[in-house]
């Protein structure tokens, strides 16, 4: 049995005056901080350690060092996160509530797969929760950074990896926008899932990153009129887009794996 521990969403933290997205940090790590055990339940060392545990393996997941439908065993985990077992289970648990992984009774870890009905579900998802966040609660949406991120996407190279950090980034700013902690909380799972596709299916196109760039040009444009009925339906065209380069991308990987199986 493991029992079920709320996740909080990770908080981007940006430097300098503008929107620093290459040097931008994750701040969802255990404290370092030793505390002391009352006798009221676990002390703060046992909570760092299965907080370590956690952020680990979910990293390594979202990154597919643990690839998509890999089996693992707990000794093995153990050994990657250098800690015991109990930290490791208590990881576990957690990650299969959030879908990454399915615990599987006498076989072990089942990293979970990334397949086209995957694709599908999560955009079906997405079209459901982001462009009603913008109508909704497009008014807490701060002007401020509505023009960054419009001067941001409209420069016309941005670097690979500047542009997949600002693509993250602005999705999740207009979730966080939402006042609303379910709906936060189910797009974080959503957002874990979109990460992996990107980092599996590997990088874009220059084409696509330009296409993209202009697509959130158009959405913020309409931010800034605070015409969010435009801005959903321009948030709707993209997904539908961005879903349509997923599919893309997926099925040219699994062609070129099995190609390399024969």
């Amino acid at each position: 049995m493991y029992t079920l521990v709320y996740f909080y969403p990770a908080q981007w933290i940006f430097g300098g005056s503008g929107l620093d997205f290459a040097n931008a940090v994750v701040y969802n790590k255990a404290s370092n901080l030793q505390g002391f055990n009352s006798g009221k339940g676990p002390s703060m060392a046992a909570r760092n350690l299965k907080q370590q545990a956690y952020n680990v393996i979910k990293e390594k997941i979202i990154n597919c060092e643990f690839a998509p439908g890999a089996v693992y065993n707990e000794e093995y985990l153990c050994e990657e996160v250098n800690t015991s077992r109990t930290p490791v289970r208590d990881a576990l648990g957690r990650l299969e509530q959030e879908g990454l992984i399915k615990i599987m009774p006498k076989r072990g870890i089942v990293v979970s797969p990334l397949t086209l009905k995957d694709v599908r579900m999560v955009y079906e998802m997405r079209l459901l929760l982001e462009p009603y966040s913008l109508r909704q609660y497009g008014d807490a949406l701060g002007e401020p950074e509505i023009l960054r991120y419009h001067r941001f996407f409209s420069l016309p190279d941005i670097s690979g990896r500047q542009f997949f950090q600002a693509d993250d980034d602005f999705h999740m700013w207009i979730m966080e926008a939402a006042d609303n902690i379910y709906l936060k909380k189910n797009y974080e799972l959503l957002y874990n899932q979109n990460r992996r596709f990107r980092i599996l299916t590997g990088t874009l196109s220059a084409r696509r990153v330009r296409e993209t760039c202009g697509e959130h040009v158009r959405i913020l444009t309409a931010c800034l009129e605070k015409d969010w009925e435009n801005a959903a339906l321009a948030m709707e065209d993209h997904l539908h887009k961005s879903r349509e380069g997923t599919f893309e991308l997926l099925l040219a990987r699994q062609r070129e794996e099995a190609g390399f199986r024969r």
